[in-house]
């Protein structure tokens, strides 16, 4: 009885100081003490329910508003989001110190093997970067989101119902996001201009806006598909497809609307069983070709003079337009800036994240366009592979491919070998997601915000789950008991 008792003092001592403690700062006005009660929840989430935390945060992750883009303190911070990355970073490594970590077979794992010659070799390039302070907090936005969101996922996703309560939390609020990016667009008739911008403050741009709701589109198909959700459910995830539709139609992306397609021929390839084998090989006689023909294709591509426009049709026509389409050709001057960068530093490059900072002296005058600028604040390479190439040198992108190789070969290896259904129709879901970010990744690259990494990184968490856990029926079944 004695421990209970004084249990109980403690208890109501703690009580009262915190009742005096809240009283004080309203009566002052300090009403940032109402955040408290909160900031305590997360920290005991933190310590006793991380999945819990770490779905709340892709809960919370498509209602994050930057910062920097706000003008706020001009500090490129996602809220809430990155601050509870960072405390589930630090509570991560306390626990390896501690020797409670995460199951060690994902570290083990060949994925993971992958990511720590990423990691390794990005922080080998910040370390030598033109400007290590950029570079470091690039990598330290990387470590957080991989932590989280692979680490500490694909031990989450033992327990196979996690996967989909994980693609429920991010979708919904996603959903609401798409509604509100409409109801905004409608105000101004659903013309091209006005997409570029309608989604912000959560979103950056149109284009961000359309890759995620690309990664999503797979996944929305896969859960209509699926056999195991209840009518209500089925019937608030058909509406939600609809309006993902919507909203990645009017969201006027080019890239993502193409990545939507290749998904689609990826499904295809899945479907007929074909090899990955196969499909690199024809990869590679196709890129070889394009090169013994590229003066040819590049005369063609002059010939298209479609500018992007409101009709969807003309719009679509547009993405070969290199001859006067302004983003088109800024593309191509970034591009170009990425390559110069890269023949003078081609093993160590500039630096992860550099690259807004340093490439304005490398635009040719017959590349610039009317969108271009010489200040560092017009964004990056607009590309995941020669962003790497130019900041991290030719092992940056190398570990780019390698790591859209290694995904690959698990996803298909997985796919075939796997007869369950609603497992299989997870792998491709997931791996669908994917592709249209690789694609995507061509033409733009988000890696280093959360909007993006959030399911990037969970998606390739899902496939490293199904490898070790999930690939018999029978450990399923056990994992959900």
């Amino acid at each position: 009885m004695l421990p209970n008792s004084i249990t109980r003092k403690w208890l109501l001592l703690a009580s009262g100081l915190f009742i005096a403690l809240m009283t004080v700062c309203i009566y002052f006005e300090f009403f940032y003490i109402l955040l408290l009660p909160i900031v305590l929840l997360i920290i005991w989430a933190a310590f006793y329910h991380l999945e819990h935390l770490l779905l709340f945060v892709a809960l919370c992750t498509p209602f994050s508003i930057n910062l920097e883009e706000m003008e706020l303190g001009g500090i490129g911070v996602a809220l809430p989001t990155e601050p509870l990355l960072v405390g589930i970073l630090i509570l991560f490594f306390f626990k390896v110190l501690s020797g409670k970590s995460i199951d060690t077979n994902i570290f083990k794992h060949p994925i993971t093997i992958v990511l720590y010659f990423y990691l390794g070799w990005m922080t080998y390039t910040s370390i030598t970067s033109e400007f290590p302070l950029v570079s470091f907090k690039y990598l330290a936005t990387r470590l957080w989101f991989i932590t989280s969101f692979y680490l500490i996922a694909t031990h989450v996703f033992q327990n196979f119902d996690r996967i989909r309560h994980y693609f429920l939390v991010y979708l919904f609020p996603l959903v609401l996001v798409v509604i509100y990016t409409i109801f905004r667009h409608s105000q101004y008739g659903f013309d091209k201009d006005s997409s570029h911008w309608v989604m912000e403050p959560l979103f950056k741009d149109h284009t961000s806006y359309g890759a995620v709701l690309a990664m999503y589109f797979p996944v929305i198909i896969g859960l209509l598909l699926s056999k195991k959700m209840g009518p209500l459910l089925r019937v608030l995830v058909s509406i939600t497809f609809i309006i993902l539709t919507a909203g990645l139609i009017l969201s006027y992306t080019r890239a993502a609307w193409l990545s939507v397609v290749v998904a689609g021929g990826v499904l295809a390839v899945l479907l007929l069983r074909i090899r990955l084998r196969t499909i690199l090989l024809s990869l590679f006689a196709i890129g070889f070709l394009v090169i013994l023909s590229w003066d040819d294709i590049q005369i063609a591509l002059e010939g298209n003079k479609q500018e992007s426009s409101d009709k969807i049709e003309e719009h679509v026509s547009s993405i070969s337009n290199v001859s006067s389409d302004a983003s088109n050709l800024e593309r191509l001057n970034r591009w170009n800036c990425a390559l110069e960068m890269f023949k003078e530093r081609p093993v160590l490059g500039w630096g992860p994240g550099t690259y807004q900072f340093v490439y304005a002296p490398f635009q040719r005058a017959k590349d610039r366009t009317i969108i271009s600028t010489n200040r560092g604040d017009g964004g990056n390479a607009h590309s995941e592979y020669l962003g790497p190439l130019c900041e991290q040198g030719v092992f940056g992108m190398v570990m780019v491919i390698v790591l859209l190789l290694a995904v690959s070969n698990l996803a298909f290896r997985l796919f075939y070998s796997i007869q369950e259904f609603e497992v299989k129709l997870l792998i491709a879901m997931v791996y669908l997601g994917l592709i249209t970010y690789f694609t995507h990744g061509v033409l733009n690259n988000y890696l280093d915000t959360d909007k993006a990494s959030v399911p990037f990184w969970g998606f390739i968490a899902i496939l490293v789950a199904i490898d070790l856990y999930h690939k018999h029926p029978k450990k399923i079944e056990e994992k959900n008991v």
